[in-house]
Order: C-alpha cells, then sequence, then structure tokens
C-alpha cells in the first residue's frame, strides 16, 4: 500500500462529563483533503418508550410521558394531552389555556438558562467546562441558576414538583394553585426581568462565530401568541399545514450508523428549536423583548446557527415577561380541568419543547386505551442538519487541524444544538481517519 493511499485511523474517548446526556461518536474520514465519510453515530440503545404506551389508559399519557426527559417533561405532558383532547374534541377554557402557557414558560426558562449558562458559554469563552469557567465568570453562573431555579419553580406550582411534574391531566389540571403562593413567585419573576435583559445583551456579546449557511427552518405557528402548543406547522420554505398533516411532509429514516432516527423534510435535512422559531415568528415576541434584541445589533431572521444561543435568552426573556403577566390576574378555578369523553380515532398533537417541535399521535379504543404510539422527539428531526453543520464547520476550520481541535470543533456544533440524545433514541468520541 502506498503511503498514499495508507490510512491510519485516530480514536480519541471524551471524559465521562462531556455536557451533552446521550451516547454517541462522531466517525469522520479525511482523503486527500476532503470529507469522505462523516456520521454522527449515535449508540445509545433505543428506550422504546412508545410500546411502553400500549394498553394504556389515555389518562396516564400525562405522567407516563413526563418521564421520557428530566429537562422537557411539560413538552412531552402538554404534546400528549393535546393530542387525546383534540380526539376528543375537549376545548380546555382560557384558564387552562393560559395556565399552560405559564406551565411551559417554567420549562422554557429553566431548560434555556441551564444550557447557555452550563453548556453553550464555556465553549464560546474557552473553558472545558462550566467548573472551570466559575473563576472568570462566577456571577455570570450565579444569574443563570437562579433563572433556573424560578423556571423549576413556576413548573412546581402548578406541577407538583419541578423533575417529572405530576399535576397535568386531559382537560387540564389535577388542582389550581395557591393564590399567595402566585403571588409570590409573580414578585420574584418580576425582580428577575433585569438580569434576563442583561442575559441576552451578555449571549449576544459572546465570541459567537461570523458562520452563515443555508437551512429550512420549521415551527409551530399560532396567530395570536408565541408559538407554545399549536395545530399549525409552518417552515420558511412556504409550509403551512395541520399537525395533522406531519407524516406527509416529514420522514424519518433509520440510519445504519445511529440508533436514532434521522428528520427529513422534502428530503432534506431541516432546523428545530430556538432560533428556527424566532425566525419565523419574531413579530409575536413581546415588544420589551425586540427592543432587547434590537439593542444586541443582531438581526433576525438568521443564518448563522451560533445564534441559537442569543435567540434562547430572548426566549427565556420571553417567557419571564409572559408568567409575569400571567401571575398578575391569576384566580383559581374550581375545578381545573373539563372531564372528557372517550372516542376512538387517532389523536395528533405537537407544542414547542426548549429543543424545538414535539410531535405525538396515538390510536385510541373506544374506552380511550392506546392501540399504537408515535413520539417524534426534536432532537431526532436535528439529527440530519447537525451532521450537515457539521461538515460545514469543520471544513471551514481546516481538515489539516490537529484530532484534539477537530473534536472540540465537532463538540461546539453538536452541543449548539442542546440534544437529548436518549430522548431521541453522551458525546463526544471522535473516530478520525486520513488517507
Amino acid at each position: 500500500m502506498t503511503a498514499k493511499t495508507e490510512q491510519r485511523e485516530i480514536k480519541i474517548q471524551v471524559p465521562v462529563l462531556a455536557r451533552v446526556e446521550g451516547e454517541g461518536a462522531l466517525d469522520l474520514a479525511i482523503h486527500d483533503g476532503r470529507i469522505a465519510d462523516l456520521r454522527l453515530r449515535i449508540y445509545e440503545p433505543p428506550r422504546l418508550f412508545e410500546q411502553f404506551l400500549v394498553g394504556r389508559d389515555h389518562g396516564e399519557i400525562p405522567d407516563l410521558v413526563a418521564r421520557i426527559c428530566g429537562i422537557c417533561p411539560v413538552a412531552y405532558q402538554m404534546s400528549g394531552v393535546h393530542a387525546v383532547e383534540r380526539l376528543f374534541r375537549c376545548e380546555p377554557n382560557a384558564w387552562v389555556y393560559r395556565l399552560r402557557r405559564l406551565l411551559y414558560c417554567g420549562e422554557w426558562i429553566q431548560s434555556h438558562a441551564l444550557h447557555i449558562h452550563l453548556l453553550a458559554a464555556p465553549d464560546f469563552l474557552g473553558f472545558e467546562n462550566a467548573l472551570a469557567m466559575a473563576a472568570r465568570h462566577g456571577a455570570a453562573l450565579r444569574r443563570g441558576l437562579h433563572l433556573q431555579g424560578l423556571g423549576n419553580r413556576i413548573i412546581g406550582l402548578i406541577g407538583a414538583r419541578s423533575v417529572h411534574p405530576v399535576g397535568v391531566r386531559v382537560g387540564g389540571f389535577w388542582k389550581a394553585p395557591d393564590p399567595s403562593q402566585a403571588a409570590a413567585l409573580r414578585w420574584e419573576i418580576e425582580r428577575a426581568l433585569p438580569a434576563a435583559e442583561a442575559l441576552l445583551a451578555w449571549t449576544a456579546a459572546l465570541p459567537l462565530p461570523d458562520d452563515e449557511q443555508p437551512f429550512v427552518c420549521v415551527a409551530l405557528h399560532d396567530p395570536h401568541a408565541y408559538p407554545m402548543i399549536a395545530d399549525r406547522i409552518r417552515s420558511d420554505g412556504g409550509l403551512d399545514i395541520s399537525v395533522d398533516e406531519f407524516e406527509s411532509h416529514f420522514e424519518e429514516r433509520q440510519v445504519p450508523h445511529s440508533t436514532a432516527l434521522q428528520g427529513l423534510h422534502r428530503g432534506l435535512p431541516y432546523l428545530v428549536g430556538p432560533l428556527a422559531r424566532i425566525n419565523l415568528n419574531a413579530d409575536l415576541l413581546h415588544p420589551r423583548v425586540l427592543k432587547a434584541l434590537a439593542g444586541t445589533g443582531i438581526r433576525f431572521p438568521s443564518r448563522n446557527m451560533y445564534h441559537s444561543v442569543v435567540a434562547r435568552a430572548a426566549e427565556l426573556l420571553q417567557a419571564l415577561l409572559e408568567a409575569a403577566e400571567i401571575l398578575a390576574d391569576y384566580a383559581p378555578s374550581d375545578p381545573a380541568y373539563t372531564e372528557v369523553s372517550p372516542r376512538a380515532g387517532t389523536g395528533i398533537g405537537a407544542s414547542e419543547a426548549p429543543r424545538g417541535l414535539l410531535w405525538h399521535r396515538y390510536d385510541l379504543d373506544h374506552q380511550g386505551r392506546i392501540g399504537h404510539a408515535r413520539i417524534v422527539p426534536p432532537t431526532s428531526q436535528n439529527q440530519a442538519r447537525i451532521e450537515e453543520d457539521l461538515r460545514h464547520a469543520l471544513t471551514r476550520a481546516g481538515l489539516d487541524q490537529n484530532p484534539d481541535t477537530l473534536r472540540q470543533i465537532g463538540e461546539k456544533v453538536i452541543r449548539n444544538y442542546d440534544p437529548c440524545i436518549s430522548c431521541a433514541t453522551h458525546f463526544l468520541r471522535l473516530n478520525l481517519s486520513r488517507g
């Protein structure tokens, strides 16, 4: 074998603390100065959670699907109850709708605060992890933890606990929050608004790479509010469909190198998540958020994937503002739910998890028991887009870089999407071959 055609493989094992949940590796083959093969390989065993739901009663869906993800249980609950209520023709009242958005605000706040401060910021500031970053950016980390705590408290107020909440039921909630607790939390949220505005400015001032690239954005659309739970899906490629039509326009494919499915729209990768949401729905943001965004000098729609961290900060401020407004005129409802009458058929619902569009489908019998379930999480929808972004970023950085540098670039790209690999099925082992 000649020197030119000889290949050598370098394997790098990243420490256990890799700042991404799940197990995966990046296989990268570089031949003649070009990427010959790139695979984001997710080898975490499939959880088969959908099969666990088969045979269960529709009323068990909120508590069961909340266990799928410890960071975004609310999104799984909301997509699930929305699907069932649409099938049962149950229209929750305005009180339930507002409290659900409040619950959703709590999830966005805690998830975005965690990602910005503990996962993304160390990458952009050149630190191995948040602990290493604390010595020079302690105040920023304390701010992030405080905001995350507020999000958890909102979830706990309505869901009885902040992790895997149990307060949600089909038709509404099991119990209305106590008014005195709601008032106290509103006061804390209003005090935190300047910190959230400062956070937005701080993320925009991070040394974010100037890296524009083409991609298709997909998100829910609600003409009356920034999208959290909605019945329509839009893209910046002209798509405007009901959530019922999802399977006609999007597909999941199994690739040999991954236990996670990859989502495609019209045969191509697409983006879901905070950047996609803001690119498609910026006109629905709170005026105070729009003013703060204008002050950053970053314009949306943006084609720079690294502006995702700024989009997360903007959504965190949006969620705090909406939470404060909902709590300002809060009054308990008794009962806190509407009774439902089961009927056979297919129920479809969708909501916007912190990481993007989360779609649920349930086939129920006349007693409301589940015969089939399908859940399409945002991370699997972003998998093909992540691979596309990795090709772009690694080529742009220079493929002659040493393996450790290539690994760091790959990790930064992947963490920027805030993936939840277990939900789609820890990063990163880089298997590199050059020839």
